[in-house]
Parts: C-alpha cells; sequence; structure tokens
C-alpha cells in the first residue's frame, strides 16, 4: 500500500471514529440504555435529562395536547412562562382540569419551605431572607387570577418536604430531584411516559401532596 491510499485509508478511519465515539457520546445515544431497560423492567422511562431547564421546550408541547394538567411546584415559576398560557388558555375547554400545588408561604421559619431557601442561600447569595416565600406569593396570585375566570383551574398549598417537582399531563410526567446545592432547574429530570410504574410514582407523590394541602380561599398570606 502506497503513502498516498495509506493516507486516504487513515484519514477515513479517523473520520469514521470520531462519528462514531460522538454517536457513542451523543445524548440521544445514552439515552437508548435508559429506554430499553425500562422498557423491559415496565419502568416507563423514556428519557433522564440532566437539566429541568432542557425539558422546557418539550413541555409545551406536551401540555398543548393535555387532557388534564397536575403541577407540584417548590416554586412556579414555570407557571407564569410561555409554555404554561396554552394551559391557562384551553383550562375549561380542551383541558378537563388543571391542578396546581404551590409551597405554604404563609407558614414563616420552620416551614419546609423556609428549610428549602436556607439551602439555596448556602449557594445563591442573591436568596435574601424571605425571596422564596415572595416569589411563591407571586407565582400564587398570578394562578388565582387565573383560576378567578378558569372554574378549571385550582390552586392549594402544602407543607412537605421541598424535594422534587411534578408536571404531569394524562400522557407523561416529568419529575424533577432537587439537590441540595442547586437550583431546580439545574437539578435532573426524569420524564415517565404512561404506562409505567416512575409515572405511576409521580402521579403518587402529586395525589398525595394534594391530599394534605390546604385551599387557596384559606391562605393567611
Amino acid at each position: 500500500m502506497d503513502a498516498f491510499t495509506l493516507g486516504v485509508v487513515s484519514s477515513l478511519l479517523a473520520t469514521a471514529l470520531t462519528v462514531v465515539g460522538s454517536w457513542a457520546f451523543s445524548m440521544r445515544s445514552r439515552q437508548w440504555p435508559v429506554a430499553l431497560l425500562s422498557r423491559l423492567t415496565g419502568l416507563g422511562v423514556r428519557r433522564v435529562l440532566s437539566l429541568q431547564s432542557l425539558a422546557s421546550r418539550e413541555l409545551a408541547t406536551e401540555l398543548a395536547r393535555a387532557r388534564w394538567v397536575r403541577v407540584l411546584a417548590g416554586r412556579g415559576n414555570e407557571l407564569t412562562r410561555d409554555g404554561f398560557a396554552t394551559v391557562w388558555e384551553a383550562a375549561g375547554r380542551r383541558l378537563e382540569s388543571v391542578q396546581i400545588l404551590l409551597p405554604d408561604a404563609s407558614l414563616g421559619p420552620g416551614s419546609w419551605l423556609s428549610r428549602r431557601e436556607e439551602e439555596m442561600r448556602r449557594v445563591d447569595l442573591g436568596f435574601s431572607s424571605g425571596l422564596l416565600a415572595e416569589q411563591v406569593h407571586i407565582n400564587a396570585a398570578y394562578v388565582s387570577e387565573v383560576a378567578r375566570h378558569r372554574e378549571h383551574v385550582s390552586l392549594r398549598f402544602y407543607d412537605l418536604p421541598n424535594v422534587h417537582r411534578v408536571i404531569a399531563t394524562d400522557n407523561v410526567a416529568y419529575l424533577t430531584i432537587y439537590q441540595q446545592a442547586k437550583h431546580g432547574r439545574n437539578s435532573p429530570c426524569i420524564v415517565a411516559h404512561r404506562p409505567g410504574l416512575m409515572y405511576d410514582y409521580a402521579l403518587l407523590l402529586f395525589t398525595t401532596a394534594w391530599d394534605h394541602s390546604r385551599p387557596a380561599e384559606s391562605s393567611q398570606g
């Protein structure tokens, strides 16, 4: 094999290895083992996203075709963004119901919300005392106003460990596992489809919190 041919073969081989290597370590290919194992075990996990924020675009698509929506949030900022605009518009029309759970921001020191705030203040210098509760109040006020115009929207408050976020529809659930040293948007998010054990688990988390929550009408804040 002459030098020219050897050079061409080497170049082609290097290109092939680069392509295969890129594929092997790409986000999509890393999800194949997860999806396969999930299918074999009935777990129902389609993807595991390294950041909750990566789910925003596909979440908007799922919300646009949902029959019902259930949200358990640690703060609720997502509720005021563009992705949820279709939810508020469709509630009571295409959407049968929208159930929202937010932390009880009226309880003050000692509440689970205050404990989460203390965790965040250790890693975020901009988190002044009371800021998280204030943000929850603002988001709750937004949802309450929507609920005045959409009777199929319900808002309740919970005082439980602020350790995850659930956004579920009749087809898919997004379960974020909060980490102590990170904002929710920077925490990993599990995408689980129905039917599946993880989808059922996400709904169980929501239902348990809903059953131990209080209506927004009885808010003290």
